[in-house]
């Protein structure tokens, strides 16, 4: 066995597990900020406290600034990674439950997938699309499952997919980017971009802050620093290596960990559809690397 091939395999392992279980952290804290602060209140202050963050670290890091050339795209992903994804998830979450909403996102693989696949030709796999079919049942049946709530059509649901669609967009077209720049340099690009567009909702930030109970905005601090702001460098990491729809695919763990984190921060028991949906999951991810798994056990044999 190689090694340094093992001591990477580890190194996705990690950054996919820091990135689920800090996005599954979001819908809960989306949940509560949305108790004090107006939907573009929470996007834009999370993206503050992010972009703020980012100015010591590209300060350490010594990050230089981006070809005029290549400004354009990186605002249009900027925007359609953080500003819309963002205002329009916790838009959604006015009218839909964390749960419904963590489904929705979860839909992100698949239309990473289908896009990908589209542009670039990176293929997926049998068994990756068979394993994402089965991952988003689990999501289902965990979100759905044990609900008292109409499942129609609102405006909350058609928010947080157009949010999902944008994600993937932002997914699939950075990785040009991250091959010039590298996962940091242009995650950093990515949000700041973002903040910019997020700015036009500015106007009644600092009165919302200045009335809201102090434990509520360290949760949107927070949501700035950790859900906002490193999974996208630990993601953007993992598709500057194994490609978009990959790296995306174990994303239908996020509702699992998010009913866990809800379950612990919020004290709501989960439903036993939860439990069941969570083991669903856990199968589609574990059928949709397979392949990979496989190739990794040879290795190990070695």
């Amino acid at each position: 066995m190689n090694r340094g091939e093992f001591t990477f395999d580890l190194k996705i392992v990690s950054a996919h597990f820091i990135t689920i279980f800090l996005w599954a952290s979001a819908f809960t804290g989306i949940k509560s900020a949305l108790t004090a602060y107006l939907p573009e209140h929470v996007s834009l202050l999370r993206l503050i406290v992010g972009s703020i963050a980012l100015i010591f670290v590209a300060i350490i890091q010594k990050v230089r600034l981006p070809d005029l050339k290549d400004l354009p795209i990186i605002l249009l992903l900027g925007f359609l990674g953080f500003s819309f994804y963002q205002t329009a998830l916790s838009f959604g979450e006015q009218t839909i439950s964390a749960g419904v909403a963590s489904l929705l996102v979860s839909t992100t693989p698949i239309f990473t997938a289908l896009l990908a696949l589209l542009f670039f030709h990176e293929k997926f796999g049998l068994w990756g699309w068979i394993g994402s079919l089965i991952g988003f049942c689990g999501v289902a049946f965990i979100s759905l499952g044990g609900l008292t709530e109409s499942f129609s059509l609102n405006a909350g649901i058609i928010l947080v997919l157009g949010a999902s669609l944008s994600e993937s967009i932002y997914f699939v077209f950075q990785n040009t980017y991250l091959k010039k720049y590298g996962f940091v340099a242009f995650t950093m690009y990515a949000i700041w971009s973002g903040t910019i567009f997020m700015m036009i909702f500015s106007p009644g930030l600092w009165g919302a802050i200045s009335h809201a109970p102090i434990d509520i905005t360290l949760i949107v601090v927070y949501l700035g620093i950790f859900p906002t702001v490193i999974p996208y460098f630990t993601l953007a990491y993992i598709t500057s290596r194994t490609g978009a729809s990959e790296a995306a695919s174990s994303l239908y763990l996020t509702p699992v960990f998010a009913f866990v984190i809800a379950w612990i921060w919020l004290d709501e028991v989960p439903h036993s559809s939860a439990i069941i949906g969570g083991l669903i999951t856990l199968s589609g991810v574990f059928i949709s690397n397979i392949k990979k798994i496989h190739k990794h056990t040879l290795l190990l044999k070695k």
